[in-house]
């Protein structure tokens, strides 16, 4: 299993932004935006790809997981 699937990805319209959000709770703060939910959940992963790689490269330990767990309890850790 690559390390970017322990986090879970979400993706979800945004009434207040006219567009579909994508994050990673727990990982990042922020993320991407768009008008194709797949084209943002592809840019997601990309981040998401990006992001972990940043924390390897730089010894920094990675966040606690967030996939896998209900996704209350994951959203509230981001």
């Amino acid at each position: 299993m690559k390390q970017t699937n322990r986090y879970l990805k979400v993706v979800e319209w945004s009434d207040e932004d006219g567009c579909y959000v994508g994050s990673a709770p727990g990982l990042l703060y922020g993320g991407c935006h768009g008008d194709d939910e797949r084209a943002v959940f592809a840019e997601l992963c990309e981040i998401v790809d990006e992001v972990v790689a940043v924390y390897i490269a730089d010894g920094t330990p990675l966040p606690p997981a967030t996939a896998g767990r209900a996704v209350t309890e994951a959203l509230a850790a981001g």
